[in-house]
């Protein structure tokens, strides 16, 4: 594969030039003359050794060649133009990029996230909710909430919400457990799994139940598969008890046990240390930690 690559002039020429099928046109958006704009396509031709255009009377029309580079210089400029929206919008510190699991995303950071935004509305707030481990900076990634002990090389690790899982359920379950139901009373019902199956072992060990087959029910990947499945009523989910808040106030959920089990993991806000440079960075780092605490 060559190495060649034409001017930047002549291929804004060529992309002006067949976005409008006009030289004239073409010339008023570049701000030269249409003899200018010509002279730039011929001499890309002749670089390239293909033809772009059909020159007709009074007329202009890309060859299968030049539409089929048309295309793809089309979304190369596009590409270019949002890059550099972008960077110039993280240069005036408005743009945050943040990263964290889509739990976390969905019944922690967004239900308070308004909060934030009431306070610094010039700061707009982007989230990567996704499980994969992003790179900070191949990435462009200013912050992230991470699941885990807390240890990350090179990084500064705060340590935000702790693991405190306790099952849940709807209110007809609920009802259908009745009052001050002992933890043995889950053995007529189905236990819903995520991928950490072993939770409701240790909870049921814990809250000293008996009877409670730990490994029955289904197995959802994702904690958020568990939490909807419990939420349609086909069983109990142990949740993260800082995940519940916004459902437990709408009545939408239960927790019918008071009983928590709490885990050596924890939700760290996890960030290289020039990060906090970045003033939207290092106010977002102020609204988390207030957040957390309270």
């Amino acid at each position: 594969m060559s190495d060649y690559l034409p001017s930047l002039s002549a291929l804004r020429a060529f992309e002006a030039a067949a976005r409008h099928l006009s030289m004239t046109l073409a010339a008023k958006e570049l701000n030269v003359t249409p003899g200018a704009v010509s002279l730039q396509i011929r001499d890309l031709e002749a670089s390239l050794g293909v033809k772009l255009f059909e020159r007709k009377t009074r007329a202009l029309a890309l060859t299968v060649e030049g539409a089929d580079y048309f295309s793809t210089l089309r979304a190369a400029f596009r590409l270019v133009r949002e890059a550099t929206a972008a960077i110039t919008a993280r240069g005036r510190g408005t743009v945050l990029n943040v990263t964290c699991t889509a739990g976390f995303a969905t019944y922690w950071l967004v239900p308070r996230l308004g909060r934030f935004e009431a306070m610094h509305p010039e700061i707009d707030v982007r989230i990567s909710a996704s499980h994969r481990v992003l790179d900070f900076q191949r990435d462009g990634i200013d912050l992230a909430i991470r699941h885990g002990l807390g240890g990350y090389d090179g990084l500064i690790s705060e340590r935000l919400v702790d693991d405190e899982l306790v099952p849940v359920c709807t209110p007809k379950l609920a009802a259908e457990l009745g009052s001050n139901p002992s933890p043995g009373a889950l053995a007529g019902f189905q236990l819903i799994h995520d991928v950490y199956r072993h939770d409701w072992q240790l909870w049921l060990e814990a809250a000293g139940a008996t009877g409670v087959d730990p490994s029955r029910g289904p197995i959802f990947m994702h904690g958020n598969g568990a939490y909807d499945a419990m939420k349609a009523g086909l069983g109990f989910a142990l949740m993260r008890r800082s995940f519940l808040e916004r459902d437990l106030k709408e009545g939408a959920v239960i927790t019918p046990f008071p009983l928590g089990i709490a885990s050596r993991l924890a939700f760290h806000l996890v960030y290289p240390g020039p990060a906090l440079e970045r003033p939207a960075a290092a106010a977002f780092r102020r609204w988390l930690l207030t957040e957390a605490q309270a």
